[in-house]
């Protein structure tokens, strides 16, 4: 971590820490900043105080194991801790699944909450996608308008060739359906986890799978996930969004050469916290079948709009970017099936009030991609 990433965390952590000393807030557990809990609040202090001692008794270039023995016996007592330190450390993403930025500050594995086993770690303490918070208060101390839904479809976009985007295509009824369903099968066996690689690092982003399991490392090579559990199969529900969707779209094109139909059998669901991203890079993992027949991938968003970009190379400067907002649906199949894309951004405080109130979504994106192996 850079100087500039040190100073922005120890602000953060020294503004929790003032939170803590507050009398409105400390007075009951119930009494709540934003989703910010006491029990986080003492584990990001209890860090604070270890982190300061440690960068003054060692040089900025120590080594992380030496970190990692500070922190051995430290053990937090919120299980968003480990989050919330994340979310404000400089850690860049893998710029592709297959190729890995080096971290200059590898992060630190919270033993009580997480466990290691071939190479992948996953959260012992299930990852929610809801958080209670004050919305409206929320809003008002951002300075920013919140987005309301609109009730009829928007505007449909041929991107290229093979590539569509429908603009408030997901109505908000559809969006809270998504969201009770994700939340009730994140929270189970074979829900929500943080995936990564046998060298540690990991995605910045939580991840499960609906039909078929997949990960970056080991791709659709195995049935079960590395805590032994299946997927569980695609609700039918989405399964016809995903149809009626294509059908949709063929109003926009030529013919079905360009956009082929597909019967979705494999769902990633990745969340995105606000500092999450996702570097260029293709999905390539399917059967040389669904590849070559050019089945496209139909993509959800819900959540926090996402600058998304798109090209023919691995060239982020040059990449088109699109603003990828709550209730739109993204395709690309046909010609455009290999297209490099990734997510550059999240933009906080940026999803539907109504879909908020109905659902209590944490801040981020939450992303449903859809492909037939």
């Amino acid at each position: 971590m850079d100087d500039d990433g040190r100073i922005h965390l120890q602000s953060f952590l020294a503004t929790i820490q003032d939170l803590s000393h507050d009398p409105s807030i400390s007075s009951s557990k119930s009494d709540m900043h934003e989703c910010t809990s006491l029990s986080l609040m003492k584990s990001l202090g209890s860090y604070r105080e270890i982190k300061t001692s440690f960068d003054l008794k060692h040089p900025p270039n120590q080594t992380s194991n030496e970190w990692n023995k500070e922190l051995a016996a430290f053990q937090p007592s919120d299980p968003l801790f480990q989050d919330s330190v994340d979310d404000h450390e400089d850690y860049l993403l893998p710029t592709s699944f297959g190729r890995k930025q080096k971290l200059t500050y590898p992060r630190k594995k919270v033993k009580t909450n997480h466990l290691f086993s071939a190479g992948h770690s996953f959260q012992t303490t299930p990852f929610s996608l809801i958080l209670p918070r004050s919305i409206e208060s929320k809003c008002k101390r951002s300075g920013k308008k919140q987005v309301e839904i609109k009730n009829s479809l928007g505007s449909s976009y041929l991107l290229r060739s093979g590539m569509v985007l429908l603009k408030n295509y997901l109505t908000l009824s559809n969006q809270v359906d998504i969201v009770n369903k994700c939340e009730k099968l994140g929270v189970g066996q074979g829900g929500f986890y943080q995936p990564g690689y046998q060298d540690g690092a990991k995605l910045r982003l939580q991840m499960m799978c609906f039909g078929r399991n997949w990960d970056p490392q080991t791709k659709y090579d195995e049935d079960c996930r590395h805590d032994g559990s299946k997927a569980p199969p695609i609700p039918d529900e989405l399964i016809l969004l995903v149809k009626n969707a294509l059908q949709y779209s063929h109003s926009l094109i030529n013919s079905e050469d360009e956009l082929p139909m597909m019967s979705p059998d494999v769902c990633i669901v990745n969340f995105y916290a606000t500092s999450g991203r996702l570097g260029l890079h293709q999905d390539r993992d399917e059967s040389s079948d669904s590849l070559s027949r050019g089945l496209p991938v139909v993509s959800f968003s819900i959540g926090d709009s996402a600058e998304f970009l798109y090209d023919d190379k691995r060239d982020v400067e040059n990449a088109a970017k699109i603003l990828l907002e709550s209730g739109d649906v993204l395709i690309f199949g046909g010609k455009s099936r290999h297209i490099f894309h990734g997510v550059k951004t999240i933009n906080p405080n940026s999803a539907p009030l109504p879909l908020l109130k109905q659902t209590m979504l944490r801040a981020g994106r939450l992303n449903l991609t859809f492909r037939q192996f």
